[in-house]
Formats: structure tokens, C-alpha cells, sequence
């Protein structure tokens, strides 16, 4: 059987399978953000010994320096015998969005202990769950987990006093099976025997880890948790529970269930306390989840005075408007991009990340994660770039880059742009040697980000029949808007330059709503209540909605040279 040796390990395969499979499937870290169908260029390998044809896609991939050095993309090299290789790159700590806004709120939680000569019991409900054989009081714990797309978030709760006593995040274990919603369902499909499984599995398995990682440090054992508030979007709802998530992906685009859902831990492989109980929060909609009722209700937004506009930014934008008695909602693909996924340089915020830039006409000075060697751009250092390409000309409104015959022989942007055939694309050196870059298709996928919540922050105000200058207040609220100033948001056009003072910052408020709802029945009655209030607008089936769209995609800032 042939073998391959990476990182002072050997593994034996068989079998016509790609190497990006054989190594996630013995959980070696591959960055990979396409589930391997080879059209982002991230999974790359080095071939140290053996054969290393290359492929058609290695060759639109890679650059001939990369193919020189034995570099190939893992998606589409199919090992056939012995190999030594490695990879260039190893899986860092994410930065995790964990805290934000907490509201005041009457702790009643669902579980409650009962002392007395006869014993210390639990109640959820009024219905026992546990009986001990002493009266001495022992630990009663809960968990406020948020599941997102990229990232995850648990909380241990004491659910007497409310305080949290850990937390653990890390990036989602279902990155392997893609980065967005559509490409794990694609996976579902594509997988229909085990997909369902793998990827409630992948989501449990790390869950459980946090959850022990925690314990471990608070000498505490979980057998004493006997909740879980789980909130998240509806894909990653039916994901966590084990339930077919295909039906979202298709048209019509209908959830198996919106309602939260009440089960045993231990029916979903949760290792928490005995006959524990896992509650999910309440969806509006497939697109709006229980996330975004959450943030809702965190926000106050139904008793906000005015016009309020809440926002979570991230692989998709969920936009929530209160105006008048009425809660509008919709959501919009804004993909990958926003995240620093699919962008030629791109790469999660963890250490070596591009956070922040400026342009300067003799350098450009970078903010990096860590204060260490820049590796790339995580989504807030994508549109920093994008932003001060738009403020210095280097790209115009429409998206397109200034033509470098067209400028002065003296124009300090000249050095920033770099021809590869027609192409061009912006050069950013650092004194090591590596160089960052932010190419024309880079450029495409944030308009298209941009062009899609900023259309759909305008269907709403469109609906309520309000302009731009009656909004009173903008929140925003997730993992990747928490990390933006106000100056990429409306210099790129994401949100339009009138709101820029009005913006306030809310944190993660899915994990927060998860926390509250574990803490209040009365907070999960009113979130169910909330989830039936909140009208969910289809932007696709909104009138003009193309020609909204379209204009959406245009840029602030200067018009082409």
C-alpha cells in the first residue's frame, strides 16, 4: 500500500482519491475554502519526493515559480504511489468575535435546584431530570453557544448567578466541506449517504472539545450541564441537529422547520449532563435564522425610537428595519469575500492577517494581526485596500482599474500597479520579499458583496417608504462587522456615506440572544413572539430589484481616468 510522509507523519491510502481527501480525511489542515472543487488556489502542497504531474488547474492557479518549487494544488493531484511532501502552511488561532452588547433582562431560567432532606434535585420544567443521593448542593450549568458559518462561540453558564465561567471559539470544524452555506449543502447533495451526518458530526465533535477544553480548566465535569441554547443561522440550525439542509438550497427555498426545537443533548452526540436538553432559537425564514431574532431582541429593536436599521455583516448580510410598528427584514448573499475568502490573497483573521492599510505616496503601511510578517488580507484588510484604491484612483467607480499609459511618468501610483497580461492588479511589498496583491477579480467579488447588502439595506427603507436621511440609527452587529470602522464601511459603499455617524457596534449578539434565552424563559417566549412579527422581504421577487442592484454595484469615489 503506498504511503505518504508529511510532517514527520506517514499515512497509507488506496484507492483514486485526491491528496486534499486523504489528508482531511486524517484531519491534517489543508487551507482549503472551495471543498476542493479547484477554484480557489489556496490547498497547496509541495512535492518534495515523487511524481507531481501537473494539472490544468495547477497551471491557472499557480504562478511558474510556484510549479518550479513542486507546489500543487491538493484538490487535484491524485496521488498514485509513495510521496514526501509538506505543506506550506499551518491552521493559526482565528480571532473570534466572543462578547457584545448585553441588555438588562429578568433571569427565570428554564432549570431550576431544589434542596431537601430527601435529596438535591434538578427540575427543567418541573420535570425531574436528576436525582442525587445527598443534599449537597452541586453545580447547575448551562451552555450559550453560537454557531456561525465561520466561526463558533460556547459559553459555560452558572445558571443560579448568571456569570460566565469560560468560553471557548474556533473556527467552524465544516470549513473542510466549504466556506459558505450553498457549498455545504452542495456537499449534502452531492453526498447524499453520509453528507447529513459528516457535517452534524464535524459541528457536535468540536462543540464537545470546547465544552471539555472548558471544563478541563475550571476542574468542573460536564455531567453538571444540563442546557444548551444554541443559536444560529437556519442552515447551520439543520446542519447542528442532523437534519437534511437541501431543501434550503433549491427552490422554493423552504426549511424543514422554523420553530425552535427542544431535544435531548444526547440524541445529537452532545456530552453534556444526564437527560440534558439542547434548545435552538427560532428562525423567520431559510435566510433569516435565529441569529438574526436574536440580534433582534438583543438590540431592543422593537422598542427603539424612529427609524433603527440593524446589520450582520458576514458570508451573508442580514438586514432588520424597524420603522414605525413594523420589523422588515432580508438577506443577502454578500459570499465569502467579506471574510478574506475567495480573494487572491486572502486568509481568515488570525496572526499575519492585513487588517488595516493606507496607501502613501512613498509606501504603504500595514496594520497586521500580531505586529508580525504580513502573510495576507483577512476580510477588514480587504476593504481597507479597496477603500484607499477608490480614495487614490488606483480603481474608479466602476470597478475597474486606471490604465497606467494614462498616467503621468511621475505618478507615485504607478508602482502600485502591476500588468499580468491585460490584467491589472495592485502590488503590495513588504521588506521580506512577499508580496500581497489585490487583483481585478479581488475588486469583483467585494462589489458584488457590496452591490448586494447595500441593495438590500435600500429594499428595505425602499418598502417602509423612507429615504437614507430618516434612518436615526445603524447597529451592526457580527464577527466580521465588529472589526470595521466606519470609514471602510461607507468608503467602499457597503453603507452609504449618510449613515456614517449613526453607527453603533453590538458585538456578537447571536452568542448574547443564546445567553439571555438560557437564562429567561421569558427571553425565548419573546423571541418565539419576534420570529412571528418580522416580515421577510424576497429581494429577488422585489420590483426593479435588478436595476436596484445594478446600481448598488457602483463605488463612491472617482470616475475612470
Amino acid at each position: 500500500m503506498p504511503t505518504i510522509r508529511i510532517n514527520d507523519r506517514e499515512l497509507s491510502y488506496s484507492g483514486r482519491r485526491s491528496l486534499l481527501s486523504i489528508l482531511t480525511g486524517e484531519k491534517i489542515f489543508v487551507n482549503n475554502h472551495c471543498s476542493g472543487k479547484g477554484t480557489c488556489g489556496k490547498c497547496k502542497v509541495r512535492i518534495l519526493k515523487g511524481e507531481s504531474p501537473i494539472s490544468d488547474t495547477d497551471r491557472i492557479k499557480l504562478t511558474p515559480e510556484e510549479l518550479n518549487k513542486g507546489i500543487r494544488l491538493a484538490c487535484t493531484f491524485f496521488p498514485e504511489g509513495d510521496l514526501e511532501i509538506e505543506s506550506p502552511e499551518e491552521e493559526k488561532k482565528a480571532r473570534v468575535l466572543t462578547t457584545g452588547y448585553l441588555p438588562e433582562f429578568d433571569f427565570c431560567p428554564a432549570i431550576r435546584q431544589n434542596n431537601s432532606k430527601e435529596g438535591t434535585a434538578v427540575f427543567f420544567r418541573e420535570e425531574l431530570l436528576d436525582q442525587k443521593d445527598t443534599s449537597e448542593k452541586f453545580p447547575l450549568l448551562g451552555a450559550a453557544i453560537d454557531i456561525g458559518t465561520t466561526t463558533v462561540v460556547c459559553e459555560l453558564v452558572d445558571l443560579e448567578s448568571g456569570r460566565v465561567l469560560g468560553s471557548e471559539s474556533e473556527v467552524n470544524a465544516q470549513k473542510k466541506y466549504g466556506l459558505d452555506v450553498l457549498t455545504r449543502i452542495t456537499y449534502e447533495l452531492e453526498n447524499p449517504e453520509t453528507g447529513v451526518f459528516e457535517l452534524q458530526k464535524a459541528i457536535v465533535d468540536s462543540i464537545n472539545e470546547m465544552i471539555k477544553r472548558i471544563c478541563a480548566r475550571l476542574h468542573i465535569s460536564s455531567d453538571h450541564i444540563y442546557e444548551a441554547v444554541v443559536g444560529a443561522n437556519c442552515t447551520m440550525l439543520h446542519m447542528f441537529l442532523g437534519v437534511d439542509a437541501t431543501s434550503i438550497g433549491r427552490f422554493p427555498y423552504r426549511p424543514v422547520f422554523l420553530e425552535s426545537q427542544t431535544l435531548t443533548a444526547e440524541s445529537i452526540g452532545l456530552k453534556l449532563g444526564k437527560n440534558a436538553r439542547v434548545t435552538t432559537l427560532p428562525s423567520v425564514s431559510s435566510f433569516i435564522g435565529g441569529d438574526i431574532v436574536a440580534g433582534t431582541c438583543v438590540s431592543n429593536l422593537k422598542q427603539k425610537e424612529g427609524n433603527v436599521l440593524f446589520i450582520d455583516i458576514g458570508t451573508n448580510g442580514e438586514i432588520v428595519l424597524k420603522s414605525g410598528n413594523r420589523l422588515l427584514c432580508c438577506s443577502c448573499a454578500a459570499g465569502p469575500a467579506l471574510e478574506g475568502m475567495n480573494i487572491s490573497s486572502g486568509m481568515r483573521a488570525q496572526e499575519g492577517a492585513v487588517e488595516d492599510l493606507r496607501i502613501l505616496p512613498d509606501r504603504v503601511d500595514l496594520k497586521v494581526i500580531g505586529n508580525t510578517k504580513p502573510l495576507g488580507l483577512c476580510g477588514s484588510g480587504i476593504l481597507a485596500a479597496i477603500r484607499e484604491l477608490l480614495l487614490t484612483g488606483i480603481v474608479g467607480r466602476s470597478g475597474t482599474f486606471v490604465k497606467p499609459e494614462k498616467l503621468d511618468p511621475s505618478d507615485y501610483r504607478l508602482k502600485y500597479i502591476r500588468l499580468k497580461g491585460k490584467k491589472r492588479e495592485f502590488i503590495i511589498s513588504d521588506p521580506s520579499g512577499g508580496e500581497i496583491l489585490v487583483t481585478q477579480n479581488d475588486v469583483r467579488q467585494v462589489q458584488l458583496a457590496k452591490g448586494a447588502i447595500l441593495s438590500g439595506f435600500t429594499a428595505l427603507l425602499n418598502k417602509a417608504g423612507i429615504g437614507m436621511g430618516d434612518l436615526d440609527e445603524v447597529m451592526i452587529a457580527g464577527q466580521f462587522g465588529a472589526h470595521l470602522p466606519g470609514d471602510s464601511l461607507t468608503g467602499v459603499g457597503i453603507l452609504p456615506k449618510e449613515v456614517e455617524d449613526k453607527l453603533t457596534y453590538i458585538g456578537n449578539s447571536s452568542k448574547t440572544g443564546a445567553y439571555m434565552a438560557l437564562m429567561s424563559e421569558k427571553v425565548r417566549q419573546e423571541m418565539t413572539e419576534l420570529a412571528g412579527e418580522m416580515e421577510y422581504l424576497e429581494l429577488a421577487e422585489t420590483v426593479d430589484y435588478e436595476r436596484l442592484f445594478s446600481e448598488c454595484l457602483i463605488f463612491p469615489g472617482q470616475k475612470e481616468a
